[in-house]
């Protein structure tokens, strides 16, 4: 219908154009978008690394920052590529926002220790306590002090909380 000396007239030929014009755009579009997502999730594998080869008690410390900085894009496009955007990982499907804990602080060696770390190391010690004998929050804030993890009982009542695990003495 495009093609020169087709007798289709002129308006007809300008509505196709439009819409292929259209069609091609949205192609592209969804292209970038791929391509973006692509940058960002292989940006999030090389610095959560530890998390993918050995599981999520060693999920690290990260800013949206570090990866738009890795990835050459501002923060906002890291941020609206990763919310409500999850991946499967042989550990399971985790939303894309959960690769980016905060730092609670740092190790002996100067590493940078993530909530989520802390988290999980609870949820481990809680889930081999002994029942006759459950560990108080302040038990295991010791625990956590005496493997480098330091966190104040507060901190691990509030950590207890969030993870829905029942009050101890």
């Amino acid at each position: 219908m495009l093609r020169r000396g087709s007798t289709v007239r002129t308006e007809v030929k300008n509505y196709v154009r439009e819409k292929l014009n259209s069609a091609a755009w949205l192609v592209r579009s969804i292209e970038q978008r791929r391509t973006t997502m692509l940058k960002v999730m292989y940006a999030i594998i090389d610095r959560q690394k530890e998390f993918f080869e050995k599981g999520p008690p060693f999920l690290g410390p990260l800013k949206l920052q570090d990866i738009a900085d890795m990835v050459g894009m501002h923060i906002s496009t890291v941020s609206r590529v990763t919310s409500n955007k999850y991946v499967q990982t042989p550990m399971g499907i985790f939303e894309l926002k959960y690769f980016f804990p905060e730092a609670m602080g740092q190790d002996s060696l100067g590493g940078d220790i993530s909530s989520e770390k802390i988290r999980n190391r609870i949820q481990e010690l809680v889930d081999n306590e002994n029942a006759k004998k459950p560990l108080s929050d302040q038990k295991l804030s010791d625990i956590l002090s005496r493997e480098d993890l330091k966190v104040a009982r507060r901190t691990v009542a509030k950590y207890r909380e969030q993870m829905k695990i029942l009050p101890r003495g």
